[in-house]
């Protein structure tokens, strides 16, 4: 199950960047998501053990200064994501360590981010203000892949 729908995909690149994306693009940019943000929880999942504990914090996440300027930004956004989608999402990963209460309430919040990242990394990267190409997509997730 994806981390969250097309539809707040499809609203975060229009709000956070002005960009359009083709419809057959959502899935992988939902996957790209998906994947940078199972790799936020295995980080946290490592700092929880490494600090012996078997919950994960907030802390435990290696959220960047830059990280947590876009979770502001995204914030501002007002955009909505589902809770119940995020954590169904977590359901479906390899057995994990459980994450406290202040790391849930936030867990949207980063899946926003992540998606308000990708789309600030494409406009940079995107020759046409509108509309974002195939090689666009591509290489805005190589470089997240280089930072998350």
């Amino acid at each position: 199950m994806a981390v969250t729908g097309i539809h707040n995909i499809e609203n975060l690149y229009k709000k956070a960047a002005g960009l359009k994306i083709h419809k057959n693009k959502i899935k992988e940019l939902s996957d790209i998501v998906d994947a940078k943000f199972n790799d936020l929880l295995i980080a946290g999942q490592a700092n929880a053990k490494y600090n012996g504990r078997d919950v994960i914090w907030l802390s435990d996440l290696p959220l960047t200064k830059a990280f947590r300027e876009s979770m502001q930004k995204f914030t501002a956004l007002e955009e909505e994501l589902n809770l119940k989608d995020v954590l169904a999402h977590m359901e479906g990963l390899p057995p994990m360590y459980t994450v406290e209460a202040a790391l849930e309430e936030k867990l949207t919040e980063i899946v926003g981010t992540l998606i308000y990242v990708l789309a600030n990394i494409t406009k940079e990267l995107s020759t046409d203000d509108s509309v974002v190409s195939e090689d666009e997509h591509k290489a805005a997730a190589r470089i997240l892949d280089l930072v998350i």
